[in-house]
């Protein structure tokens, strides 16, 4: 599907049929009189942990306190009580289970859709998204994740396309509608060689007037003047537990948080902006049941959300909104031992994992033998798995393991399953969950949040805080 302009987007009825959601407008103080907030936000910064469940974000707040002594600054602001805190009900519009598009989109654009849509109806209504709408309301904008800037919870902000694999069209798309600010993964899109098109979609950006980083060091140092289109990695960002790990992601590849600092001074203006900023590999370390790479992407969520609350501390003009779009695999730390007491031990045993799961497992492969796959483990995580567990992850390798879940008989299942014999952490599956979700909101529009929020309210909520029309 091809790019379209204001113009084509006034040419679609589709429109018109953009939600009017509450239409709210004020909201009641404690003494009763109503305070008018509608316009009141200059700047929007929404921060999305993709796939947090609940247990995710309880364990990176012991791992933070454990190893490093402080807390989760998410978690801080419900002790504090500075946030509204709320649970969001993020159903598609054909499921209870979400995907990530169809749960973007039903903030980008103010509509459930069918999993796997982009900002489109199942008859192809084509729905105005968030950042074209900011545009053109003369606001900046930018997009930040650690996923490819082209999946599917950033495009939710910006595309509209019929299914959120097309992502050579996604970039063409975030090229026609002019982001101010794109960092993340994924230059598989926008190089020639890699594109079915061969389309240069860097030369394309440069021609547009963009600044182009392939480094942290590019990004950092990238002129003031101008968009910015910054690229880190051929795919998805490393995950965390890697980069910390890995002496050349440190080098060249920015934390969620530096992109974040970086694209919050770049945007900032007299007029305002709206920011996505998406930890997106919790998501993919929760498909892969991996606890040491779900803990420490969620921490560097959580790194990226202190950033945010500093400036909108110093910005009261600012909407900031803290989520997730859905739960995945409902991990969690279980008891062990007399009195649950080694459950805190074991759970230790994490910091000393230096791989995530997903490179242990590209080290081994169907042919390898039990020595290796136990030296492997042993090597980058310090467990050293007997005998039997290797030969389950063997068998696993082989496509032969069956166990009581099919789900979990994949590698990555039988992995965490053996792991979570020496950290106690388990995972139902690798699957997204129906879970109402976690929502923090502070600033203009914030209080209006009450009960259990419908995903599509939030569409509705960042229009009127920041005084933007639904229509471009």
């Amino acid at each position: 599907m091809s790019s379209f302009s204001r113009r084509d987007f006034l040419k679609t009825g589709a429109l018109g049929s953009l939600v009017a959601g509450a239409g709210l407008t004020a909201c009641a103080t404690s003494n009763g009189r109503t305070k008018n907030w509608k316009g009141e936000a200059k700047n929007v910064i929404f921060l999305v942990s993709d796939g947090m469940s609940l247990g995710t974000l309880t364990m990176a707040d012991h791992m933070m306190q454990r190893q490093y002594g402080k807390s989760s600054r998410w978690v801080d602001l419900y002790r504090e009580q500075t946030v509204k805190r709320r649970l969001m009900d993020m159903a598609s519009l054909d499921s209870m289970v979400t995907d990530s598009a169809a749960a973007a989109s039903s903030w980008g654009c103010g509509h459930r859709i069918n999993n796997g849509a982009v900002n489109m109806g199942p008859n192809g209504e084509e729905y105005a998204p968030l950042l074209p709408l900011f545009r053109n309301a003369g606001k900046k904008t930018g997009l930040v994740t650690t996923t490819r800037i082209t999946h599917a919870t950033p495009s939710g902000f910006i595309a509209n396309m019929s299914a959120r694999g097309m992502e050579d069209e996604i970039a063409a798309q975030m090229l026609a509608r002019r982001a101010d600010l794109l960092l993340g993964g994924g230059t598989d899109h926008f190089e020639a060689s890699k594109r079915k098109d061969g389309r240069d979609m860097y030369a394309e950006f440069a021609s547009a007037g963009y600044g182009i980083a392939k480094t942290k060091t590019e990004m950092n140092n990238a002129s003031a003047d101008g968009p910015l289109l910054g690229l880190f990695f051929p795919s998805h960002l490393p995950y965390t537990v890697d980069q910390l790990n890995i002496e050349e992601y440190q080098q060249n590849i920015p934390t969620l948080a530096e992109m974040t600092d970086v694209a919050l001074k770049r945007l900032s203006n007299s007029n305002g902006f709206i920011l996505q900023v998406e930890g997106g590999r919790v998501d993919h370390a929760a498909h892969g049941t991996d606890s040491a790479g779900l803990i420490y992407d969620q921490i560097a969520f959580d790194d990226a959300v202190a950033v945010a609350y500093e400036f909108a501390l110093a910005n009261p003009d600012t909407l900031l909104i803290i989520t997730s779009d859905h739960g995945n695999a409902n991990p969690g730390l279980s008891g062990d031992g007399p009195g649950y007491r080694n459950s805190n031990p074991k759970f230790d045993s994490i910091q000393r994992a230096t791989r995530s799961n997903d490179l242990i497992l590209r080290m081994l492969d169907r042919e390898s033998s039990i020595s290796r796959i136990r030296e492997a483990i042993e090597t980058y995580t310090t467990h050293a798995i007997t005998t039997d567990e290797a030969g389950m992850l063997r068998a696993s390798l082989n496509g032969t393991y069956r166990g009581t879940f099919g789900k979990m008989n994949a590698p990555h299942g039988v992995l965490s399953g053996i792991m979570g014999n020496y950290t106690m952490v388990t995972f139902v599956s690798g699957a997204h969950t129906s879970d109402y979700v976690e929502l923090a909101a502070y600033g203009p529009g914030s209080e209006t949040l009450d009960g259990v929020v419908v995903n599509t309210q939030l569409f509705d909520l960042v229009l009127e805080a920041a005084g933007v029309s639904k229509q471009l």
